[in-house]
């Protein structure tokens, strides 16, 4: 019988609550930790689905304005030869550019977002996790259950690796928006 409906309900969850009430604690603690295993992995994808579309949004922008920054070129090159329709014509395609560019930039903010919200979750997730894990150790002596909790200590160590360097991204693109590149 699955325990929760949402990954919030893992988080928020009183575990002591659960057990009280359990039949069996063992049994609910073990089912508890399978419904939390499945939560975790669909928050790593989250997170690597987010991830992955604000590195190409990021990508997908730069491509942009490198072309933007081309289409000034050109017509700053076409007005010196003397052809104003050319140059017209260049500076017209910058702005749909830039317009693309201005739509895109939330999207790829929202993106860096979705990412953050469920690196956090996933760590919450993490030490809910670990926390059953414990107390399925201590109520039934299995060593099985403290190697759930070092591979969950693993992941929480490579999301917050992750997260670093996402905070680094961040502010990198801060910059270079600051700076006008």
């Amino acid at each position: 019988m699955p325990h929760f409906s949402r990954l919030t309900d893992i988080v928020t969850c009183n575990l002591t609550e659960i057990l009280n009430s359990a039949e069996d604690p063992a049994l609910t603690l073990r089912e508890i930790l399978a419904e939390m295993e499945e939560g975790l992995a669909a928050c790593r994808r989250s997170v690597r689905t987010s991830g992955g579309n604000h590195e190409r949004l990021k990508k997908e922008i730069a491509e942009h304005q490198q072309q933007i920054a081309e289409w000034i070129s050109e017509a700053r090159k076409l007005l010196s030869a003397g052809d104003e329709v050319g140059a017209r014509e260049a500076l017209t395609r910058k702005v749909e550019l830039e317009g693309l560019v201005a739509g895109l930039q939330p999207e790829m903010e929202a993106a860096m977002s979705t990412c953050q919200h469920m690196l956090r979750i996933q760590r919450a997730l993490e030490a809910r996790h670990s926390d059953a894990a414990r107390r399925l150790t201590e109520l039934t002596g299995e060593p099985g259950a403290a190697a759930l909790e070092s591979q969950t200590a693993v992941h929480a160590a490579a999301a917050a690796a992750q997260q670093k360097q996402d905070e680094v991204e961040a502010e990198l693109a801060a910059l270079r928006k600051q700076l006008g590149q």
